[in-house]
């Protein structure tokens, strides 16, 4: 009797790209958080916090991306959206870097830009989280 099985190896992607790619949502959430509530009460604490947020996010994209770079020279990974990913971090990164640049205004000039792109940032990052999760795992049959 001839048996057949599958062995199925771990896919997706490592354990520290993980935690730098989810930890870039907190950050942008937040910081689009901190800009609405600059925009209803009008103390620059919080504008002040969401400039932190969003360096903070930017290290984390950065890495990420690094990270998806390294990622795409592996093997198992040469099919999908195996571009779409890194291009995706690229632009979170880009954008939150001019969204760094908007909150370097003073005060109040950086509304509503700022909290249009920390939205804009926002999407962007959960959009990279489904992408960068859903990658298939590789089957092998013996």
């Amino acid at each position: 009797m001839r048996r057949s099985t599958t062995t199925t190896y771990p896919g997706g992607i490592y354990p520290l790209h993980a935690v730098l790619l989810v930890s870039i949502f907190p950050l942008f959430l937040g910081a689009a958080l901190s800009d609405y509530a600059y925009s209803k009460s009008f103390h620059i604490q919080w504008g002040t916090f969401s400039s932190w947020l969003i360096a903070g996010g930017l290290v984390f994209a950065g890495l990420a991306f690094l990270c998806a770079i390294i990622g795409l020279f592996r093997a198992e990974h040469r099919r999908g959206l195996v571009l779409v990913y890194p291009a995706l971090l690229l632009a979170i990164w880009i954008l939150g870097f001019i969204n760094a640049l908007v909150h370097a205004r003073d005060a109040w000039a950086m509304m509503p830009t700022g909290f249009i792109l920390s939205i804009i940032v926002t999407v962007l990052s959960v959009a990279a989280i489904w992408i960068g999760f859903s990658r298939p795992t590789v089957g092998a049959t013996s």
